[in-house]
């Protein structure tokens, strides 16, 4: 079993590093193009994570330090300009694992649930509204935008997932492996000026 979830980690790894795409639609096309059942148990997000990061490390070590930067740069900017709903960086941007294919999530905690898409409109930004699952499983709404990228020269999806204020409190708990789910962006500051391996 270990080893068939390994291998479906190593297939899924590709399509989220060259493709973007998300992990749960990456391991299901694994499943499919390795010709299994999709009644076994599927790799982790954790698993999949570190084979993302092995297959970076063999196949983008040149160009994905400057990539993740560049995100994380594109996603300082938003988050200024969203400061008043605190937000705060989750995902691959966050984690490490980006590339230029990977979208920017960014949890924003709101004293009410329409003034960032009030703030948007605003700042005439053209979004897209959805429900998405989010941090603890629960449906959220989501303001999805296209923002363009100048070091990357490409539109990035940002995704500003809404959350109550209240729901800040558990946002901040230590995941299965001890890391800081998100960061806020004084952490996002932190992590821009370390060194990216």
């Amino acid at each position: 079993m270990a080893e068939i979830q390994s291998e479906i980690a190593t297939q899924a790894a590709r399509w989220v590093v060259e493709d973007g795409l998300e992990y749960g639609p990456a391991k299901r096309r694994a499943v499919k193009e390795l010709g299994l059942n999709g009644r076994g148990a599927l790799p982790s997000n954790e698993v999949l994570e570190e084979a993302v990061m092995d297959y970076i490390a063999v196949f983008c070590a040149d160009t994905q330090p400057h990539e993740l930067q560049a995100l994380r740069r594109l996603a300082l900017d938003w988050m200024a300009r969203l400061s008043e709903f605190r937000p705060h960086l989750g995902g691959a941007v966050w984690h490490g694992s980006a590339t230029r294919k990977s979208d920017i999530y960014l949890q924003l905690f709101c004293d009410d649930s329409k003034s960032a898409e009030i703030a948007l409109i605003d700042q005439h930004v053209s979004y897209v509204p959805r429900t998405v699952s989010g941090f603890n499983g629960e449906m959220v709404e989501a303001l999805s935008v296209h923002a363009f990228c100048s070091e990357l020269n490409e539109d990035i999806g940002v995704h500003l997932m809404i959350y109550d204020f209240d729901d800040m409190r558990g946002a901040l708990k230590p995941d299965a492996r001890c890391r800081a789910p998100r960061g806020d962006a004084a952490a996002v500051r932190r992590l821009l000026t370390q060194r990216t391996a």
